[in-house]
């Protein structure tokens, strides 16, 4: 992934208007804070910040939380946390973010920007890997069906294995996202033309796409942006 720069996960190859769309639309709306950390996120690890959501995508998942009135969500995978905060300024004061990710030293980069907005007391940041957590959760016998919202942008190898308990944490009529399911585009490619850094994560994006479209629990949305967010809601 390092190699690839912020427009190889855009799927808009159009860079005129790509542009456009963050010039007049993004960053007009883009909170201080979101792009402070932005900003260090790029200084800090450079071509590895592609790993936090783009700009558009922060902003589509805060106005689907406030259309939902969510008010408890999980998010597995932080990184240096662009999303999380977009989260945590899209919930209530009242709001709960159960957060998770084995990098606490990514998270700490962006803890100063959280801070600043004055939504810290939201988050609940685990350091630990996902199914622990969830499991917790799980066996605790009070916290299935109680999530309105979780997001997904931790190992692509394991969302299928994500699914069966985020389905169980997530109340119905919730939305789970799964970040990155186009994987760059390269899931309409020939293996063969796809880079080799690609492939991996590629096949696991093609065989969760294929498993969720044929799970009759969830209602679908495959979103083309960023580099595919794939929505669903429980029924």
């Amino acid at each position: 992934m390092a190699a690839h720069g912020k427009e190889d996960k855009i799927l808009l190859k159009s860079p005129a208007l790509l542009k456009y769309i963050l010039e007049s639309s993004c960053y007009p709306r883009e909170h201080e804070q979101l792009k402070q950390l932005r900003e260090a996120t790029v200084e800090k690890y450079q071509l590895w910040s592609i790993m936090n959501v783009p700009v558009d995508e922060g902003l589509l998942l805060s106005v689907l939380l406030k259309i939902m009135n969510a008010k408890k969500t999980l998010e597995l995978g932080v990184f240096t946390g662009y999303s999380l905060l977009s989260t945590a300024l899209a919930l209530p004061a009242d709001g709960k973010i159960t957060a998770i990710d084995r990098n606490r030293e990514a998270y700490e980069v962006g803890l100063p920007f959280i801070r600043k907005a004055g939504v810290e007391h939201k988050i609940d940041f685990f350091h630990s890997d996902a199914f622990s957590v969830l499991n917790d959760l799980i066996n605790n016998g009070k916290e299935e069906g109680s999530f309105d919202f979780a997001f997904v942008d931790a190992d692509k190898d394991n969302y299928i294995n994500y699914h069966e308990l985020l389905v169980k944490l997530v109340k119905v009529g919730g939305i789970i996202a799964y970040d990155n399911t186009l994987w760059f585009g390269s899931v309409a490619e020939p293996e063969e033309t796809v880079a080799e850094p690609l492939r991996p994560h590629r096949n696991h994006m093609i065989e969760l796409n294929d498993f969720l479209a044929s799970d009759s629990r969830i209602e679908l949305a495959l979103v083309s942006i960023g580099d595919g967010l794939t929505g669903r809601r429980l029924h």
